[in-house]
């Protein structure tokens, strides 16, 4: 389960969007606690009525709401009664059993989530300390509420923010500024916080996909040398083409800075996940593909995707495997010395060598060695729907702080 706590300025703010969620078909109040009606026989204002009498009570709180998104994995089927149980068990946990909130249960994502607003402002006029909840109080509810309910782990979740719709490729876009950036805005809001990665090329890997790619220029290049960075559309055979965009105009602002910061966090938080991906190379490895392309074709049956890079000279120096299954990307060098371009080539070559009544007595302990250039494959990967974001008439400006945790 993944928590999410955003405070926006105006409780009408949140309480708007989820209505309006509503009233699209996409969303269904469930439960009002805390409340003398019942949340059927309440409209709107009835609903927001409940929260203003509190929030007049405390004049000097600028912060007074509070818009929490619980997010579920897409394996799940949960009841009305269990999201509502898990709600309740939530709100206790925070400290905030006792204020009245409102759930709804949203559709338009492809996993279960629900959105609860509450207030800060007890009964009494006091504001309920709500600094580092995400961290503290939410953190530990979390855990608690994932071994009470037998859910998926947030660690094994890992989508978060940022929800928008990709294309499954994009095509040739227009040179105009204007669409090459909402094209490429919309690819790396996706891919940005979906995937574990831990370095550009792995990165790369991903968004080679959608035919965007992120460019740290030249080595001689004032781009380079300044540690900038420039996302490009590519034509299909993997050309730059139309207007780069700089990493600091897109919304998410995906500099290298801050891609260099992620790609330290992913770098433990994908571990879990390189075994499985290495039993999944093993497999099809001891069906003895006679051919790299044999090899690929196998390990897209499995959802897990294979990036060949190469040099200028189009000699294969690397190879790049995306787990689509789990959300997470590993060059082949990292997973053991047995999984690097290099090696795979050689094993295949010793595999195409066998006569073909023999194949079936070939199994992945055979040794690998150098490697032979080969073609570049242009993957194309389904997209998946993330987990939820922070909608923009719910984000609140606020000034920047040392050590302020936001969100989990």
């Amino acid at each position: 389960m993944v928590a999410k706590i955003t405070s926006p300025a105006r409780v009408i703010s949140a309480l708007n969007y989820n209505e309006n969620k509503v009233t699209e078909g996409k969303a269904t109040c469930l439960y009002a606690s805390g409340y003398l009606r019942d949340v059927a026989d309440m409209n709107f204002y009835q609903k927001l009525e409940g929260f203003e009498r509190l929030n007049s009570l405390n004049s000097r709180a600028s912060t007074k709401t509070l818009h929490i998104s619980l997010n579920f994995d897409p394996s799940e089927k949960l009841s009305n009664e269990c999201l509502i149980n898990i709600a309740t068990d939530y709100m206790e946990k925070i400290g905030f059993g006792s204020q009245p909130w409102l759930m709804y249960k949203h559709t338009d994502a492809g996993h279960p989530h629900i959105h609860i607003v509450t207030t800060t402002i007890q009964a009494n006029g006091k504001r309920i300390d709500t600094f580092n909840i995400g961290r503290n109080q939410s953190e530990k509810a979390r855990k608690e509420i994932e071994q009470n309910y037998g859910l998926v782990s947030a660690e094994k979740q890992r989508r978060l923010l940022h929800q928008s719709a990709v294309p499954v490729q994009l095509e040739k876009v227009g040179y105009g500024k204007t669409e090459t950036q909402k094209s490429i805005n919309n690819v790396v809001n996706a891919v940005l916080n979906t995937y574990l990665y831990s370095s550009l090329p792995e990165f790369n890997a991903i968004l080679k996909a959608y035919n965007v790619v992120a460019d740290k220029g030249r080595e001689d290049s004032r781009i380079f040398k300044h540690k900038g960075l420039v996302y490009r559309i590519l034509d299909t055979s993997g050309n730059k083409v139309g207007v780069p965009i700089k990493a600091s105009s897109l919304n998410s602002k995906p500099t290298l800075k801050k891609l260099e910061l992620l790609f330290e966090k992913n770098r433990s938080l994908k571990e879990a996940f390189k075994m499985t991906l290495k039993n999944s190379i093993d497999q099809v490895l001891a069906q003895s593909p006679h051919d790299m392309a044999a090899f690929i074709r196998q390990l897209d049956q499995k959802n897990i995707k294979t990036v060949l890079r190469e040099n200028g000279e189009g000699r294969t120096y690397g190879v790049t495997f995306v787990d689509c299954n789990n959300k997470c990307v590993f060059n082949g060098s990292n997973l053991g010395k047995s999984y690097s371009a290099a090696h795979l080539q050689e094993q295949l070559v010793v595999f195409s060598q066998i006569p073909t009544n023999q194949l079936t007595q070939t199994n992945e302990s055979q040794s690998t060695e150098q490697s032979k250039s080969l073609v570049l494959l242009d993957v194309i990967m389904t997209p998946h729907e993330e987990y939820s974001y922070t909608p923009g008439q719910l984000r609140k400006k606020k000034r920047k702080k040392k050590g302020r945790l936001l969100v989990l």
